[in-house]
């Protein structure tokens, strides 16, 4: 299926790895032109590089996402290089442990720069470009805002209100054709996941416990299917779509937990 996005300028934050990296290949082969936003220009251009070199074309602008002003400037160099923007997808953040017993106020307030605020920038920066060609965010949440994790109150926090601002959005930029959906995800292979499991006694065994409470294939969600319904929102091809949250998990946050214990 064509989806209709080929030339469309689509700005992906925490672009160069994980999930982002999945959405921006596949844009990619979609024919649009990625745009990541990433802090790490290293990390940026490795990516770029190796899309460059099988003829795909891609940009990359480095910012630290947690500086206000850098948000406004990546939105700017975009714009400045290709004087249009189709679509954001709003990615980049990290679960960083900032708990309600081991946090504080600057700790919490830390965590929501890491994993909202931004969100809320680069739309606002972005909105005047996306009016103008009608375009489409979509905003990557987690889980957690769903479920609770423990230990983890700033991101949950940045969650949950991913999920409000994603409805809200819908609702205010009706009148401008801008669809605004979400991608909830629980268990996904990504290179900060490996890192975290990786820290444990015993990660083999704590991923099979994981693993086997996802309750279609008890296996991980990948980066490419998170990626593959990323860029259907973004697309003409669900035009009608907006509003949404879509748990792409495998059925692991709604489906019956008795399944955890009787696999078909």
């Amino acid at each position: 299926m064509d989806l209709l996005l080929k030339d469309k300028v689509i700005i992906v934050t925490g672009g160069a790895k994980g999930i982002g990296e999945g959405i921006v290949k596949l844009l990619a082969q979609e024919g649009a032109i990625p745009v990541i936003v990433g802090r790490n220009e290293k990390d940026n251009n490795k990516l770029l590089a190796e899309l460059q070199g099988s003829g795909f074309n891609v940009y990359q602008v480095a910012a630290e996402l947690t500086q206000a002003d850098q948000c406004k400037n990546a939105v700017d160099a975009v714009l400045a290089q290709f004087g249009r923007i189709d679509g954001l997808v709003n990615n980049a953040g990290v679960n960083d442990g900032v708990g309600l017993e081991s946090g504080g106020y600057e700790q919490f307030i830390e965590s929501l720069h890491k994993s909202l605020v931004h969100y809320y920038l680069m739309a606002h920066h972005a909105l005047p470009a996306l009016k103008e060609s009608k375009g489409a965010i979509v905003n990557i949440a987690s889980k957690t805002a769903e479920t609770g994790q423990g230990g983890t109150s700033g991101y949950a926090a940045a969650n949950g209100a991913r999920n409000g601002l994603t409805r809200e959005w819908a609702v205010e930029l009706l009148p401008y054709s801008i669809r605004v959906n979400a991608i909830v995800v629980a268990e996904c292979w990504t290179p900060l996941y490996e890192t975290w499991i990786n820290t444990l006694s015993d990660p083999e065994q704590k991923l099979k416990e994981i693993t086997a409470k996802i309750p279609l294939e008890n296996r991980m969600t990948t980066a490419e299917e998170i990626a593959n319904m990323a860029v259907f929102l973004l697309s003409q091809r669900s035009s009608h779509t907006t509003g949404q949250l879509f748990h792409i998990d495998g059925g692991y946050v709604h489906l019956d937990r008795a399944l955890i214990n009787n696999p078909k």
